[in-house]
């Protein structure tokens, strides 16, 4: 079984629908996803309202997802670390005990822009397109990564 987790700030906007994208795009296979933020702010929390309406008008339901927090722990969970943004992805790194921990942390949008450490914009303070477009690009980049893993 490959596991994998998704990784963003707050886990309530970017990370609950990579889970969700690559859960679907993944479904029947031997994959495990689940998704993290770094800061503890929405411990508990549904994800934003905005990312469940996209993720509905796309096909998925995520409201089964609650908001946790990424603990050094789960470097021993997962095969697969998936970070949103370059920010999360250092506060990843800060966490690693060690460089197989640290082999583990990818940048989601490293897998359709390899190399260019592009972020995934935080919608959270924009307008309802804003997740449309994130969205889209998670779809991209969880296409690229269920083939790889499946």
């Amino acid at each position: 079984m490959t596991k994998v987790i998704m990784v963003c700030l707050g886990n309530i906007c970017r990370s609950p629908l990579a889970e969700g994208i690559l859960k679907h795009k993944t479904q029947g296979k031997d994959v495990t996803v689940e998704s993290a933020g770094t800061s503890d702010y929405h411990i508990g929390s549904l994800p934003d309202k905005r990312s469940i309406e996209v993720a509905k008008k796309n096909g998925l339901d995520i409201t089964d997802q609650r908001g946790r927090q990424f603990k050094t722990s789960d470097f021993d969970t997962y095969d697969y670390i998936y970070a949103m943004d370059n920010s999360n992805y250092n506060n990843i790194i800060a966490l690693a005990r060690n460089e197989a921990d640290k082999d583990k942390v990818h940048l989601i949008l490293n897998s359709i822009f390899p190399g260019e450490n592009v972020d995934v914009p935080d919608p959270y303070y924009g307008g309802d397109q804003g997740f449309d477009h994130v969205y889209n690009m998670l779809d991209e980049a969880c296409e690229v990564i269920a083939k790889k893993l499946t």
